[in-house]
């Protein structure tokens, strides 16, 4: 029994250490990250560089989603509810990238459209931004700094991560 219980504790103690340390290397890697240059259209056909939303001197939040993702539009759509406010309050840009392939990304416009989204929206058809920025699934989002870092990132949505969010902006205000 004994050794079983040290071996528990001992198998515990590695695997929390291994978390802490994943969780650390996660937190050096934000705030010193910056917007890869990747180019995408947005919905009306204009290229973009990624990169450049760094550069706005603006907080820059980037929401990953899809059509068929559920989730993904109840944020947005929460988000587009705050949006004023947080234009005014944070100096916010809200730039949400579908992830839609070309089969339906077809979808993208008349979605953003039908919601009344006033973002830029862009479209990632071939996934190269997600993968440059190692996100696994969507919702994701990631908030850049007016100096062009990232600065936190966040994976999932349930009703009232809006308000973490705003508390991350609030934060980089105060900074």
């Amino acid at each position: 029994m004994k050794k079983s219980f040290l071996a528990l504790v001992l198998l515990s103690s590695v695997f929390l250490t291994q978390a802490q340390n994943e969780k650390t290397a996660l937190e050096k890697v934000i705030g010193e990250k910056t917007l890869p240059s990747v180019t995408l259209a947005n919905i009306n056909g204009k290229n973009v560089n990624v990169a450049d939303y760094g550069k706005s001197g603006k907080v820059t939040v980037l929401s990953f989603w899809a059509t068929w993702c559920v989730p993904c539009k109840k944020e947005l759509t929460n988000m587009a509810d705050l949006y004023e406010e947080w234009k005014k309050k944070y100096n916010v840009q809200i730039v949400a990238v579908s992830i839609d392939d070309s089969r339906s990304s077809t979808k993208v416009k008349p979605t953003v459209e039908g919601q009344r989204w006033e973002y830029e929206v862009l479209l990632d058809v071939n996934q190269d931004l997600k993968r440059q920025l190692n996100i696994q699934s969507v919702p994701f989002t990631v908030v850049v700094d007016a100096n062009g870092k990232i600065a936190f990132t966040h994976s999932g949505y349930v009703d009232g991560d809006e308000y973490i969010l705003e508390e991350e902006l609030q934060k980089l205000v105060k900074n």
